[in-house]
């Protein structure tokens, strides 16, 4: 007899609607599966045999073929052992077939016939949502995930013997709901706070302006400065994540498999903070199955490069095409997946080798050649699409040991999102979200420049010698410090202050 049922797999972050066919005839016992099954789907065997026995159903001891179409696409992991363990039910006439064909089923089964949490949940549920299925059944401990995507019917069940009751009496079970404000509001605490940094008000002043317009931010500075604390805070004074952040976010963060502890939206912006001895696909994402990376995991958040100038640098040109286009292209033999990368990156240097060339009290005891290598494994492309170039000076002593605490992160916040609903007002019709992202059309409508502030530019351009690129980064950044000035109109002062962030720019 032959039974169909729905499920899913995952292409990238979208979903592909997988039809599980199964078909019991007469032979030896045996069981079939076809498809193109990697190896978790054809360890399915074993465990949807064990898990029907032990949950009190009979496995029929006949031959089994199982087909999951469409044939040409590679199916993944373990959540077809709910919709195979189904099938074989319905074909050997155990449940009721009538609901198989209304509802999209995913899961692990383990050996008792429990079902197990499995990944890139959320992701499936919104293609269900859009593909008109009735509804959705997934594992308990993934219903909180799926239930973000309103649109379909959620039901989180336990085991498989419960899901053969659902198919019964579908009424008598009650799908999953949500409180999408309360997730969004839940852990909104600031985190580390900008009050405990001493001094550094340059610093503070240019990570304020990144949170305002999205500007990726390099600080450069001896050791012990605070660079790598200055850093840490940036996620503390950006603005919260609106709901159609958080379900990029936590789409995202499915795929990879990140959401099995915690099963809701991710409520708070990402930060990440590789090592540098990180490789180029642990940056970008890939294998065999391409899954996302560390920047598209940082997607709509933080991504933290401390030491710089120690990661490789075939490595760090990765970055540059994610930093230009916000998204992460994997090509494969038989596929392309596309991943956001939306992100902030920040990064912290030393100025040269021993770390100390230009502090005032250590004498830097490096080579003008070696310095000169150093700052060679970070290529001009890189750096024309980094907005904010920061020294960070050694503390004085009577900043090491004030007992007045800064400004702290609540205060900052509460500027840059002042800011950032000038831009969102200026972008209401355009697919952006902050002045970062603006292209050369946007430039020629928002950064209109007075004659003093174009004469200002010039020079910079000529002193500096700045290429196109980061001509248009001063002006991004011209245009939040206007924004957070709450004034419309582009100043001189403001062009300065964005020139004062080209501080490799001047170094070299």
């Amino acid at each position: 007899m032959l039974a169909r049922i729905w499920s899913a797999s995952l292409y990238g972050i979208n979903a592909v609607r997988v039809g599980v066919e199964i078909d019991v005839s007469g032979g030896l016992p045996s069981t079939v599966v076809v498809g193109l099954p990697d190896t978790a789907v054809q360890e399915s065997r074993e465990r949807v045999k064990a898990a029907l026995r032990n949950s009190g159903f009979s496995f029929p001891m006949r031959r089994i073929v199982v087909n999951l179409t469409p044939a040409d696409l590679r199916k993944e992991g373990p959540s077809f052992d709910l919709p195979i363990s189904l099938g074989i039910l319905a074909a050997s006439q155990q449940i009721n077939p009538q609901l198989l064909g209304d509802y999209l089923f995913l899961g692990e089964v383990s050996l008792d016939g429990s079902l197990r949490p499995v990944s890139g949940v959320l992701p499936i549920a919104a293609a269900a949502a859009s593909m008109g299925m009735s509804g959705l059944v997934v594992p308990q401990a993934n219903a909180q995930e799926a239930a973000v995507i309103q649109d379909i019917a959620v039901y989180g069940l336990s085991s498989v013997r419960d899901v053969s009751q659902f198919l019964d009496q579908p009424e008598q079970f009650a799908r999953t709901v949500v409180d999408l404000d309360k997730a969004l509001s839940q852990d909104a605490d600031i985190g580390l706070d900008l009050k405990d940094v001493k001094g550094q008000a340059h610093a503070r002043r240019a990570l304020e302006i990144a949170a305002a317009g999205g500007h990726n931010l390099i600080f450069v500075g001896p050791p012990g400065s605070g660079k790598t604390m200055l850093a840490r805070r940036l996620p503390g004074i950006l603005p919260p994540l609106t709901l159609p952040e958080a379900l990029d976010v936590t789409q995202i963060h499915s795929v990879a498999g990140l959401l099995r502890d915690r099963g809701q939206l991710v409520s708070q912006r990402p930060f990440r903070s590789p090592h540098h001895s990180a490789s180029g696909p642990s940056l970008v994402g890939g294998g065999s199955y391409p899954k996302p990376g560390e920047i598209s995991l940082a997607h709509r958040g933080v991504l933290f490069l401390d030491e710089l100038t120690e990661f490789k640098r075939d490595v760090l040109e990765f970055l540059r095409q994610p930093l230009e286009d916000g998204q992460v292209t994997i090509s494969r033999t038989r596929q392309s997946v596309e991943f956001p990368a939306r992100f902030t990156l920040v990064a912290s240097t030393n100025p040269c080798p021993c770390g100390y060339y230009g502090d005032p009290i250590q004498p830097c005891t490096c080579s003008p050649r070696q310095r000169e290598q150093y700052w060679a494994k970070l290529s001009g492309p890189l750096m024309d699409r980094i907005d904010l170039q920061v020294v960070v000076n050694r503390l004085k002593p009577q900043e090491i040991l004030q007992q007045n605490l800064g400004e702290d992160s609540q205060s900052v916040r509460s500027r840059v999102k002042i800011g950032r609903q000038q831009a969102s007002q200026r972008f209401q019709e355009e697919p952006i979200r902050c002045n970062a992202e603006m292209q050369s059309h946007h430039l020629r409508r928002w950064c209109h420049l007075d004659e003093a502030s174009q004469g200002l530019l010039e020079a910079a351009i000529r002193q500096l010698g700045l290429s196109a690129r980061g001509t248009d980064r001063i002006l991004k950044v011209a245009r939040t410090i206007a924004d957070l000035a709450q004034e419309e109109q582009i100043q001189a002062s403001h062009i300065a202050e964005a020139i004062q962030y080209r501080t490799i720019d001047r170094m070299t």
